[in-house]
């Protein structure tokens, strides 16, 4: 285990935090589950049906004493989380639309959270990313401030540790969305220890070459500098004049990142997946996340090709988001 995931089981250590977990019947949710029991590092709360659970748990050798398991279809409270959830839904939905909706493990997951039985969420080993974001869009909602939800990687090799955003969920954000994007993902590197200092990157470097998408970061980095005064943060910068002092120094004398930037906002979605996967297979970096921000309540989204180790860490930086 990276130093990056010891400090935060240090950090959890005696809050006593709950994650739920809506995909109880699978063997890598199962298997982080158990571990994070066992190490009373983390609450779980697994969904589905007991005996199926418990059947699949005995074949695994996994322990469950220590695991809460609740089943949507028995739940003593679901009156409560009916009404809950169609009060949240503004009428958009009836009482007995709710009941059928609440069956789903996502929704049932995501209405623990907004009801406060549970902390976070982790999904996504066996549902799409959209299965496990709606929910949480349409429940717990982006705060105060945030239009928009935003996926960032913590790139870590060795002791260095990067934050890249958003390499998940935003496709073409404008210049508001890239300047929320930058104060979350400073949010983001306060949580494992990174003094954030952020660098807007575009093709161009204050002013090298003008268009409309340098231009939109461009403004985007005003939007920022008013939203956050005090955030070291600056752009547009190519990568190389955000991250090598001695290009800094040529490429922009003035600014206040002097190639030491640790936050990196990429400008388009499909910049930030190109980047992160050319860091992690070119530069040897382990690649954590998505880790979803800009929500009222830490929901995070597992990739479908994940391993159980990939679910034991993300649940540990779900928990981490609360704190």
């Amino acid at each position: 285990m990276s130093n990056l995931f010891t400090e935060l089981k240090r950090k959890l250590s005696g809050k006593n935090l709950s994650i739920v977990f809506p995909e109880g019947l699978d063997e890598r949710i199962l298997g982080a589950a158990g571990r994070l029991a066992a190490e009373k590092v983390i609450k779980p709360i697994v969904l589905g049906d007991e005996k199926e659970i418990l059947k699949k748990a005995n074949q695994l050798g996994i322990a469950i004493d220590n695991i809460d398991v609740l089943n949507p279809k028995k739940y003593e409270l679901m009156d409560e989380m009916v009404h809950s959830f169609v009060t949240r839904r503004k009428g958009k939905v009836t009482e007995d639309e709710a009941r059928k909706i609440l069956l789903d493990e996502n929704y049932f997951g995501t209405m623990l959270v907004y009801m406060e039985k549970a902390n976070g969420l982790v999904s996504g080993a066996a549902h799409s990313t959209a299965d496990t974001v709606r929910p949480a869009l349409q429940i717990i909602k982006t705060k105060e401030g945030v239009q928009k939800t935003s996926g960032v990687f913590i790139m870590v090799r060795n002791e260095e540790k990067y934050v890249f955003a958003d390499c998940a969920i935003n496709i073409a954000p404008d210049s508001q969305d890239l300047a929320e994007i930058a104060i979350e993902s400073a949010k983001t590197a306060k949580m494992f220890d990174i003094e954030p200092k952020v660098a807007m990157l575009s093709f161009s470097t204050k002013g090298s070459a003008k268009s409309p998408e340098t231009e939109r970061v461009t403004e985007a980095v005003e939007i920022a500098k008013q939203l956050a005064p005090n955030l070291t943060l600056d752009g547009e910068f190519q990568f190389d004049a955000a991250f090598v002092p001695s290009v800094a120094k040529k490429k922009a004398p003035d600014s206040v990142i002097q190639g030491d930037a640790n936050v990196f906002v990429f400008p388009s979605l499909e910049a930030g997946n190109i980047g992160y996967k050319i860091a992690q297979r070119l530069g040897g970096f382990e690649a954590v996340g998505p880790i979803l921000q800009g929500l009222n309540a830490p929901v995070n989204d597992l990739s479908r090709g994940c391993n159980e180790e990939d679910v034991y860490n993300l649940a540990l930086i779900t928990a981490a988001q609360v704190l």
